[in-house]
C-alpha cells in the first residue's frame, strides 16, 4: 500500500521564504498522516506566474537556496516539489524529487503552454524527457501541468516504463467550470490507461488569476477516491493498492507516447507496510454561482492581503454593481475593513443614497456620505467661459464620475485604503465608463462579469442566508444618474440582448455575420463591436480584475490601440 499526499497550498509569487515556510509546515502535516509521498504544486517554491522575475539570477539563486533549506526538512519521505531549476543559461519549470533530504533528480515540463493567459515559451526550455519514479514495486509517472493534457506522456509512461499511477502537479488558473473539465479530462486518461491518477492543483489569487485547487485522486476503475476543497488550502492524503501501481512494461497504443523518451528515477525507499487503509476524504465541488462567487472572494482577499493592505473603500452608488462589490469584500476581508462612501449629486435619486445606506447596514459596514454638488457646481463656473458655447452633455456627466474618483483616491491616500472599482464586464466592454471616474482604483473584481451575470450572483449571496441586497436595488433599472431620468437602456442595448453579443464577440472571437446568423440584429451586431473595438484605450487604462471567463480582458485578449481593422 502507497500512502500518498497532495499539499494543495497557496504560495505568493517573490515571496519565496515566506513561500519556503508553508511548504515545510505542510511538509510536517504529511509527516503526521505518515505519507511515503507527498507533492507540492508547479513553481510552489516561487510562487505562478513569476513572469519577468524569472529573468533576475538573483532570483533564481533565491530559489536555489530555498530549495537547499526545503530539502534539509524531508526527512524519510519522498517529496516532489515544483521550482526554477537553472542549467547554466538554461532554465526549465521543474519538479524535484527529493528522499532522505537529499535531491534524487528533477524532472522538467515537456509541454510548455503559449496561449492565454501563458507565456512559458519566453521563459523555460522544453524538457528532454518524461519521468517514472521506481519507489519500491511502484512506478509514479510524474508530469507537470500542461503535460497532462497531452496524452503521448502519460501513455509513454504508462506503456514503456509500466507507471500504475501518473502524478502531475499543477498550476491551472479558475474559469467558470474548469474543475469539472480537469476532471472529465483525468477521469479520461485514467479510463485510457487503466493507472491511477493524482492531480495536484495550486490555489489562491494572483493579481487577475485565480487557482481553484479542486485538486483529485482516482482509481484505475475511474472512480474519484479524493477530492480537496476549492478556494482553500488542503492536504488530501489516500492509500493506493500497491498490485497496480506497477504494470507490466507494454506496447499497447504505442503510436499515442511516439517521439516521447522516458527516464526512470530509482529511490532508495518502498512503501511502508499498512494493517489498516486510510479512508480518504471526498469533497463535494461547488455549483456553478457557488464557484463564481468563491473565485471572485478568493481573488479579493489574495490581491488585497497579499498587497499589503488591509481596507478597501467603495462608492456606493445605490447600484447593483457596488453592492455586489461590497458584499464580496466583506466575505473576503471581514465587515470591519470595508468603508462604503455615498456621493450623491443633483441627478441622484432620493433612493439611491437611502439604498446605499441600508445596504451599508445589512452588511455592518462603516458609511461615509460626501456630497459633489458643490465641487461639480465650481467646476462648472470655473469651465463656464470654456464650454459656454456648447450644450450640456457628456463632459459634464464625466466631470461628476471624476469628482467621485478623486474623492475615492483622496481617502485611499489618506487613510491607506485600497479603493475596489465597480465596473462590470458589460460596461468595460463598450466603454460605458469613465477615465480617472469610475474606472480610478486599484483592483476590479466585476472586470471579468458581466452585467447579467452581476444580477446572477447578487440574488446567490442573497440566497446564503439573510439578504444584503436591498430588493429595491435588485429590480430598479440599472443608471449612471450623470443627467435627469437617466437610463443605461438611452445608451445601450438592454444587457440580455448586449452580453450574449459580447460573449460571442469577445470571448468566441466570432465576426459580425457568424453572430448575425444566430439570430441577432445586424446593427446591435454593428454596433456593439464598434464600441468594443474603439474603446481598447480605456480598457488598457483601468486596474486589473480577476479572470473568470475563458476570455478575459487583459493578457487574455491583447488588442492594439491604434486599430484599423474592422
Amino acid at each position: 500500500m502507497l500512502r500518498i499526499g497532495l499539499a494543495q497550498i497557496n504560495p505568493t509569487v517573490g515571496d519565496i521564504k515566506g513561500n519556503t515556510r508553508r511548504i515545510i509546515r505542510w511538509l510536517e502535516k504529511a509527516r503526521k498522516q505518515n505519507v511515503d509521498i507527498v507533492a507540492f504544486p508547479e513553481l510552489a517554491v516561487c510562487g505562478y506566474p513569476a513572469e519577468d522575475l524569472l529573468l533576475r539570477q538573483r532570483f533564481l539563486d533565491d530559489c536555489e537556496t530555498a530549495m537547499q533549506l526545503i530539502t534539509s526538512n524531508v526527512g524519510r519521505m519522498v517529496a516532489v516539489i515544483g521550482y526554477p531549476r537553472a542549467e547554466g543559461r538554461v532554465l526549465y519549470n521543474s519538479a524535484a524529487v527529493i528522499h532522505k533530504n537529499k535531491m534524487i533528480s528533477p524532472c522538467s515540463k515537456i509541454h510548455l503552454p503559449n496561449y492565454g493567459v501563458f507565456d512559458e515559451k519566453r521563459y523555460f526550455s522544453q524538457g528532454k524527457n518524461a519521468c517514472v519514479l521506481a519507489l519500491g514495486g511502484a512506478r509514479i509517472g510524474l508530469s507537470i501541468c500542461e503535460d497532462i493534457w497531452h496524452e503521448d506522456i502519460v501513455a509513454a509512461q504508462v506503456n514503456r516504463a509500466g507507471a500504475g499511477l501518473i502524478l502531475n502537479i499543477s498550476c491551472s488558473p479558475y474559469q467558470i467550470g474548469k474543475g469539472a473539465e480537469r476532471e472529465a479530462l483525468m477521469v479520461e486518461r485514467v479510463m485510457e490507461n487503466k493507472a491511477y491518477i493524482a492531480y495536484l492543483n495550486l490555489v489562491g489569487g494572483q493579481d487577475e488569476l485565480v487557482f481553484d485547487g479542486h485538486s483529485v485522486i482516482i482509481d484505475p476503475a475511474g472512480h474519484v477516491i479524493a477530492r480537496a476543497r476549492q478556494f482553500a488550502e488542503d492536504l488530501i492524503v489516500a492509500d493506493l493498492d500497491e498490485k497496480l501501481l506497477r504494470h507490466p512494461a507494454r506496447r499497447r497504443s504505442a503510436a499515442r507516447s511516439r517521439g516521447v523518451s522516458v527516464r526512470t528515477v530509482k529511490i532508495a525507499a518502498k512503501p511502508r507496510a499498512r494493517k489498516k487503509r486510510l479512508v480518504p476524504r471526498i469533497g463535494k465541488p461547488m455549483g456553478r454561482l457557488e464557484e463564481i462567487y468563491g473565485a471572485i472572494v478568493m481573488g479579493t482577499r489574495d490581491y488585497v492581503k497579499k498587497n499589503g493592505f488591509d481596507k478597501v473603500v467603495i462608492g456606493l452608488s445605490g447600484g447593483i454593481d457596488s453592492s455586489l462589490v461590497a458584499a464580496v469584500a466583506v466575505d473576503a476581508l471581514g465587515k470591519q475593513n470595508v468603508i462604503g462612501v455615498g456621493m450623491p449629486s443633483r441627478y441622484s435619486s432620493l433612493s439611491s443614497i437611502t439604498d446605499a445606506r441600508k445596504l451599508a447596514r445589512n452588511l455592518g459596514i462603516k458609511f461615509m456620505k460626501i456630497g459633489i454638488e458643490k465641487v461639480f457646481r465650481a467646476y462648472r463656473e470655473s469651465m463656464g467661459q470654456v464650454f459656454k458655447p456648447l450644450i450640456h452633455d457628456i463632459a459634464e456627466e464625466n466631470i461628476q464620475a471624476r469628482i467621485r474618483g478623486n474623492i475615492l483616491m483622496a481617502l485611499s491616500n489618506k487613510y491607506g485604503w485600497l479603493v475596489l472599482t465597480t465596473g462590470n464586464k458589460s460596461e468595460l466592454a463598450v466603454g460605458y465608463c469613465t477615465l480617472y471616474g469610475d474606472l480610478a482604483g486599484g483592483f476590479a473584481i466585476l472586470k471579468d462579469v458581466p452585467k447579467t451575470l452581476v444580477y446572477e450572483l447578487s440574488a446567490h449571496r442573497n440566497s446564503l442566508g439573510k439578504p444584503v441586497i436591498p430588493a429595491s436595488i435588485m429590480t430598479k433599472p440599472p443608471s449612471a444618474e450623470l443627467r435627469p431620468d437617466q437610463k443605461d437602456e438611452d445608451t445601450l442595448p438592454p444587457y440580455a440582448i448586449l452580453d450574449p453579443v459580447l460573449e460571442m464577440y469577445v470571448v468566441g472571437d466570432l465576426g459580425i455575420e457568424s453572430i448575425v446568423s444566430q439570430g441577432h440584429p445586424r446593427g446591435v451586431v454593428r454596433r456593439v463591436a464598434g464600441l468594443v473595438d474603439g474603446n481598447e484605450y480605456k480598457r488598457r487604462q483601468g486596474p486589473p480584475g480577476i479572470k473568470i471567463t475563458t476570455r478575459a480582458f487583459g493578457k487574455d485578449r491583447r488588442m492594439p490601440i491604434t486599430n484599423k481593422y474592422r
